[in-house]
């Protein structure tokens, strides 16, 4: 933690409630099943997120060569932004923020796109968020264009008391955008 405390196991870091400063596998060489690169090295798209940053994203990108291999890939690699930050992991998080942070743990740029939602989240969820400390993750758009990544906006919010993906739209979007238009990546292949 920011604090210099070293808080071990997934539940125990969110209800930590500190600022995390870095997060570490133990054992800290774990190798991936080579299926795993196979599939990533073959991929025409590759989606992370969305997800908790900390305790569900970075430890499966912390496992030694797949980071390197998305990097490494042809496909075009996709971030999906969370919808809300989660209390105790991105407490005041940017979108450009968790990228920040997938990039400094792994030490390589691996997307060429995030894609989120434009959509407000109604002021009565809004309200019933902000208590538990959850609040829509910032789409910063300048901070992510420094970043070198490009930004696909859409209505991708279901609500219904909880603030969800709508699963259906972000599918149709991702198919629509990336296979069918086959939007290119920021990379050369």
């Amino acid at each position: 933690m920011a604090n210099g405390k070293i808080v071990s196991g997934e539940t125990r870091i969110a209800k930590c409630r500190k600022k995390i400063r870095r997060l570490n596998l133990r054992p800290r060489h774990v190798r991936p099943l080579p299926e795993v690169l196979e599939a990533i090295h073959k991929a025409d798209l590759i989606l992370i997120g969305p997800g908790s940053l900390y305790t569900s994203i970075l430890p499966n990108l912390l496992v030694s060569g797949v980071a390197e291999a998305i990097e490494k890939s042809a496909a075009i690699r996709i971030y999906v932004a969370n919808l809300m930050t989660q209390p105790g992991e991105t407490d005041g998080f940017s979108l450009a923020d968790h990228i920040r942070v997938i990039y400094s743990h792994t030490r390589r740029k691996i997307f060429d796109w995030v894609v989120a939602s434009n959509q407000p989240i109604s002021l009565e969820v809004a309200r019933r968020y902000s208590r538990r400390g959850a609040e829509p993750v910032r789409v910063d758009l300048p901070d992510l264009q420094r970043i070198g990544v490009r930004c696909l906006l859409d209505n991708l919010l279901e609500e219904h008391g909880v603030v969800r993906h709508d699963a259906q739209r972000l599918s149709q979007l991702l198919i629509e955008e990336f296979i069918e238009r086959r939007i290119p990546s920021t990379k050369p292949h």
